[in-house]
């Protein structure tokens, strides 16, 4: 399969410590990664450099083909779709919910003097619905409780068709309920055949969607390994990569850990 995203020997260094440290790593396009490690692993800076928000002290990233530093990344970034509560933040509170995903084919946050075609009304209505948000479409997105703020964010994502979604901890902070229904959501999106290429960052491997097939262990900048679900995330693994003795446990592709004792 076509590759979305190659890291090669990769470093990121600030402060005079490796964030990133002598990466390899590739995404094909009909791979959904999630990224897991302790705080300071390096998770979302690696999501920042896929995103093109950040380039490599040194190695090489390409993404879709491109290779960071050669390319015009204003040219990239509408073609990968980006989720996180940082992006949260900057949203408008009194934006209305269609517009926050209406405005993505833009790549602007607040909807201003664009104007939008009716296929891109028509398109954004249709997201909304498969994230099962249209009956908020009019709400004001400050209104929103978190469960589905992070929901529309994923839909803003989803706008424009992207051939790579990056997620920044998209159930961080919810409670049980929204964090399921989610998970849920992320788990038949992930199964579909027409999806792009996924890359989820979490701390928890109870938040992993069913439907995600690989797995990339982080812990201080470097891979402790990667690769499919099944074969990587493992009890030995995760003690590697957290420091602790874990037990891990799966029933129907849903995955939970524990300290060992």
């Amino acid at each position: 399969m076509p590759q979305v995203l190659e890291f090669s020997d990769v470093v990121v260094r600030r402060n005079a410590r490796d964030i990133v440290d002598h990466l390899d790593w590739t995404v094909s396009d009909d791979q959904r990664w999630v990224i897991l490690g302790p705080n300071g692993a390096g998770k979302t800076t690696v999501l920042q450099l896929a995103d093109t928000l950040m380039h490599p002290t040194s190695g090489v990233v390409s993404i879709l083909g491109e290779r960071l530093g050669r390319t015009d990344v204003f040219e990239l970034r509408p073609r990968i779709g980006f989720a996180s509560s940082a992006m949260a933040r900057r949203v408008p509170p009194e934006e209305s919910v269609i517009n926050v995903v209406l405005t993505a084919a833009y790549s602007v946050l607040g909807r201003w003097r664009e104007d939008y075609e009716d296929i891109d009304e028509r398109r954004a209505l249709r997201v909304l619905a498969e994230w099962k948000l249209d009956h908020l479409a009019d709400r004001t997105f400050g209104t929103l409780s978190d469960g589905e703020q992070k929901r529309v964010q994923i839909a803003r994502a989803v706008m424009t068709d992207p051939e790579l979604l990056l997620l920044d901890e998209p159930t961080a902070s919810l409670d049980l309920g929204a964090r399921e229904e989610l998970l849920s959501l992320l788990g038949g999106y992930a199964q579909a055949p027409t999806t792009p290429a996924m890359i989820m960052v979490t701390h928890h491997v109870e938040e992993i969607p069913v439907g995600f097939t690989h797995v990339l262990l982080l812990r201080d900048g470097q891979a402790v390994a990667a690769g499919p679900v099944a074969e990587t995330l493992t009890a030995e693994n995760l003690t590697d990569t957290f420091g602790v003795p874990i037990d891990l446990t799966e029933h129907d592709g849903r995955y939970a850990a524990r300290a060992a004792h």
